[in-house]
Order: C-alpha cells, then sequence, then structure tokens
C-alpha cells in the first residue's frame, strides 16, 4: 500500500490486509493526533487497508 505522511513524504508497505491503528502503530504514529483516508475517503482505525490501497495520513491541529 502506498501511504502519505503528515510531513508530505510517501511510504510503500507490502502489507496484504492489516488495521488502520496497527499501520499508525508500526508508522509511530498516534492515531489520537491524526485523520486518515483510505482512497480518498476518511476512515476510522478499526477499518483494513490493503496492497492495492492508498492512506493519507494528515495531522491535525487543535487549540482554545
Amino acid at each position: 500500500m502506498k501511504i502519505a505522511l503528515p510531513d508530505g513524504s510517501r511510504k510503500e508497505i507490502a502489507e496484504k490486509c492489516a488495521r488502520i491503528e496497527d499501520i499508525l502503530k508500526q508508522l509511530g504514529i498516534n492515531p489520537v493526533e491524526v485523520i486518515v483516508a483510505k482512497n480518498g475517503r476518511i476512515v476510522s482505525e478499526e477499518e483494513t487497508a490493503g496492497l492495492e490501497d492508498e492512506l493519507k495520513i494528515v495531522r491535525f491541529v487543535h487549540g482554545g
């Protein structure tokens, strides 16, 4: 799968099927701090992704 990381870099992972949460942990990214789009659609951490999927991980900033 192809992954666009929050810092603008790109990475490829050869996982047949994995939960988004597990992919984020593998990349050292806290799931609470990001939003993930799979093939252009925002998904939850419970969703799975496979070899043909493209993920875009966006870090969001919040404040008061």
